[in-house]
């Protein structure tokens, strides 16, 4: 848990109220949110002697790019579902994806949810083949694997006083949803839409319901809290505010954002702040879920580097 007092002071917190948690320094695959979800899901996957993990997601993923990094580093095979087609230079998540030997197969798909049915063909492919395939839903997004956020949302009662509220980016839903069941409280929770699926909000209600009583934990109280507004063109797309969050976080504390999921996210956070929705005391956790790999790709290379001027330069 970082205290972001230098980036709180820029946003009009008072000291001690902004923190960051640091999910993008998980110790496996160059780190991320996914890792607390693959935890779960693995368990799972060798208790019932699966050899495979098949999952999928957009070409640049990295819940995609944290399996197959899982895979390698727990000896089983690993097919990944990607949407979109193939490039002719992989870079980014996509290259990490071969490097880490995970077998790619690309679809047509242009929401990352549309995707699920190619991923369980795929599962049963593997199984009239022999294998015993464990299929993982697009960002690890299940009942079991979002109880690696229940984990999360204990961590931060225990490192951070006064109820604080938790911002995340919400893509596949899993990581909000988790955090919900853990909190017990929808109001606690803030997911910021990055664009991924369609009717995220819907997604997430459910399976925070699933994922409490998969948990023994009582129903979340009160209604869903995602915040629009930072999407911009579509899932991936760069957007101005995108940018200042990057350059912001950066150079106040020294941490990197990706411009997929944790910029958008950050951008809600300071939207919020600056509309007045955020007091200046409320104790504030923003949850980097990482994806550092997006950021040297040819997508994003020229708009993040811009002419390196403010903010705050």
């Amino acid at each position: 848990m970082h205290r972001a007092d230098r980036l709180g002071r820029e946003l009009g917190f008072e000291p001690g109220a902004l923190f960051i948690k640091r999910d993008d320094l998980t110790a496996f695959g160059v780190g991320g949110n996914k890792a607390r979800k693959l935890d779960h899901l693995c368990t799972e996957a060798i208790e019932r002697g699966c050899d495979t993990l098949v999952t999928g997601g957009a070409a640049q993923s990295n819940h995609v790019r944290m399996t197959a990094a899982v895979a390698a580093m727990l000896g089983l095979g690993c097919v990944v579902v990607l949407g979109g087609r193939e490039a002719e230079a992989p870079e980014g998540n996509l290259l990490l994806d071969r490097v880490f030997g995970a077998r790619t197969v690309f679809t047509a798909a242009t929401y990352s949810d549309e995707l699920e049915g190619a991923i369980l063909e795929e599962a049963e492919r593997l199984r009239g083949a022999g294998h015993v395939p464990y299929p993982i839903p697009l960002g690890g997004s299940s009942p079991i694997g979002a109880r690696g956020y229940v984990d999360a949302a204990r961590e931060i009662e225990d490192e951070t006083a006064g109820d604080p509220v938790v911002y995340t980016a919400c893509g596949s839903g899993g990581t909000h949803a988790g955090l919900v069941a853990g909190l017990g409280d929808h109001s606690r929770v803030v997911g910021v839409d990055v664009g991924a699926v369609r009717r995220v909000g819907d997604k997430v209600t459910a399976l925070a319901r699933e994922t409490a009583a998969a948990s023994g934990l009582m129903e979340p109280r009160g209604e869903v809290r995602v915040a629009g507004g930072q999407v911009g063109a579509g899932y991936g797309a760069p957007t101005e505010a995108a940018r200042e969050a990057i350059l912001l976080t950066a150079r106040r504390e020294g941490i990197v954002l990706d411009p997929v999921y944790s910029a958008k996210a950050m951008a809600g956070l300071i939207a919020d702040r600056r509309a007045g929705r955020l007091a200046a005391d409320q104790p504030t956790v923003f949850v980097h879920t990482g994806g550092l790999p997006a950021l040297f790709t040819s997508r994003y290379r020229g708009w993040l580097s811009g002419d390196g001027a403010s903010p705050g330069s």
